[in-house]
């Protein structure tokens, strides 16, 4: 099984924008998918209930009284959307229960300062790993010209960390979670473009765990 953890601790960086299009991608690849939501806010809980019954499906937790929360049988692959504020204990309890995370980051310098001890400790767990694709960071709603998206990537580079990706600032996402659907169920002369900045995400997947 291949599990994946959104996480970032600074509230309102994309992380249920990232976990749920992750969750369609990977359900669209033909894999048996749980989108395992653990925010109080529920978002990708909630845009589960809107999505489709005719699109690839994803799941959520196998849910029995007494027992613990659980993927249902026969899943493939995980993605778990987290809360903001994800630190400490929990955040350590959370990285042995899955084997990557990505880190979505907007090109602002609060999210950048929220985010520095959160990616300090993602290195200290890479670093025992020993694994160069245990995490990647995301940039959400960037527009790669401004003075902005430099910055974020500067201050990437100086701890070495590459963005692995630049996600545009567009109304399709918006408009695709409104009715449960994600980027890749939108027509192409729509989405073409965001499918395309996806790729980078697509290829860090499928790079071989050790």
């Amino acid at each position: 099984m291949q599990s994946f953890l959104i996480a970032n601790p600074k509230g309102g960086s994309g992380k249920s924008t990232l976990a749920t299009n992750l969750a369609g991608l990977l359900a669209r690849q033909g894999h048996a998918v749980m989108l395992g939501d653990i925010d109080r806010q529920q978002s990708a809980s909630e845009w589960l209930k809107l999505r489709p019954p005719s699109l690839p499906q994803i799941r959520t937790w196998d849910l029995q009284p007494e027992k613990p929360a659980r993927p249902p049988k026969g899943t493939t692959h995980v993605v778990l959307d987290t809360p903001a504020g994800l630190h400490g204990k929990k955040l350590a309890h959370m990285l042995k229960l899955v084997q990557r995370v990505l880190v979505p980051l907007q090109p602002s310098l609060f999210d950048i300062l929220a985010t520095r001890t959160f990616i300090d400790a993602l290195l200290e767990e890479k670093s025992v790993r020993r694994h160069e694709t245990f995490f990647a960071v995301v940039g959400m709603r960037v527009d790669a010209r401004t003075r902005a998206a430099h910055e974020l990537e500067r201050f990437l580079e100086a701890q070495g960390i590459p963005v692995l990706t630049n996600l545009r600032d567009t109304q399709n996402y918006v408009q695709a979670a409104a009715h449960g659907l994600t980027i890749f169920e939108l027509p192409a002369s729509r989405a073409e473009r965001d499918w395309e900045e996806w790729q980078p995400i697509v290829d860090w997947m499928e790079r071989a765990l050790p």
